[in-house]
């Protein structure tokens, strides 16, 4: 299927999910808690508390090329025939794509973007991914659907499943708080990333040029690996100026919009509330500026806590400065050209 009938068969896919019993949906309510300029918006869905706890992923190293041996896995063949919305194929991309709904929806029609054969989730996004995702969106916004993708990659970044795969969400209003407060920026230097510096924790931000969504897959396909590249770059030197980094491969989120490539740097998973003591897990979502709790209590904490605290103790201080400067670290910490 191409990305148009993709998209044409999400809400019916998403019913038949629901009376399969294959989808469940948690219903929530939403509170909006500005912070810095921010319409933070606060996701309090209850049901959650019932929903199966997962067993923390194997990630393995970011190079396996089979799925780990320990763990089922949901995106696997043969496919749920209540979650199976497609192949995604395309006559410009190789990749291979199947496209599956979200097997626990707290916003209607979430879905999910999957590698055919297994990738691991700490694998970089490749060109495909990255052509597959974009096209998706634009046939959202030909539909009337404001559509954006998130990815969640490495054990450090809220990502629930080792294969590899994409996330849809419909946005409401403009869009995630984050992805609006992005668009007011005036760029005095087009073409290049940029950081939103009223912000406490390290983002690094591209904005791709208006023609984009309009343009051929082979005039997309540069751009968009030239920005994640480039984004990417950013986000590694971010962890080399912090001594205190976790070993391993570096995790990140990436918030993909027609408008706009997000990546932020991910230093732990969760985030320990004060007042609780409780964890609050933070993924993509949460730097979009859309936080899910699962209690009053829970709403209460983050709201007094604020959410700018908990998404920079999750987060690496940014060095933007630094990397406009052109100084970045070296692994062993020592200054190094950028040039």
């Amino acid at each position: 299927m191409l990305a148009s009938e993709i998209i044409s068969k999400i809400p019916i896919s998403y019913e038949n999910g629901l009376e399969s019993g294959s989808l469940l949906f948690f219903p929530s309510t939403v509170d909006v808690h500005p912070e810095l300029g921010v319409e933070f918006e606060i996701r309090l869905c209850p049901a959650l508390q019932k929903k199966p706890r997962l067993p923390t992923p194997n990630f393995g190293d970011g190079t396996t090329v089979s799925k780990p041996m320990d763990k089922f896995d949901p995106f696997a063949p043969p496919y749920d025939p209540g979650l199976l919305v497609g192949e995604l194929t395309s006559e410009e991309i190789s990749g291979q794509y199947v496209v599956l709904m979200n097997k626990y929806s707290v916003v209607p029609r979430h879905f999910l973007l999957v590698t055919k054969e297994y990738q691991s989730q700490t694998s970089p996004l490749m060109p495909d991914d990255l052509l597959q995702a974009y096209a998706l969106l634009v046939a959202g916004k030909k539909a009337g659907k404001n559509i954006f993708a998130f990815y969640n990659c490495g054990d450090l970044s809220g990502a629930s499943q080792p294969h590899k795969h994409l996330q849809f969400i419909e946005a409401e209003n403009d869009g995630p708080p984050i992805e609006v407060l992005a668009r007011s920026i005036s760029l005095e230097s087009p073409g290049k990333p940029f950081s939103i510096e009223r912000l406490p924790w390290a983002n690094h931000i591209f904005r791709f040029p208006p023609n984009l969504r309009t343009s051929s897959t082979d005039q997309r396909e540069p751009i968009l690996a030239d920005a994640f590249i480039s984004l990417l770059d950013l986000a590694i030197s971010t962890v080399r100026h912090d001594p205190t980094y976790p070993a391993g491969l570096p995790s990140y989120n990436v918030i993909l919009t027609l408008e706009h490539m997000h990546i932020i740097p991910r230093k732990c998973e969760n985030h320990t509330l004060e007042s609780t003591g409780e964890e609050l897990s933070v993924n993509s979502m949460g730097f979009a500026g859309l936080l899910l709790v699962k209690s009053e209590r829970e709403l209460e904490a983050v709201k007094t806590e604020g959410l700018c605290k908990i998404l920079q103790s999750v987060a690496l201080k940014s060095v933007h400065d630094l990397q406009v400067a052109g100084v970045t670290k070296d692994i062993d910490g020592d200054p190094t050209s950028m040039l």
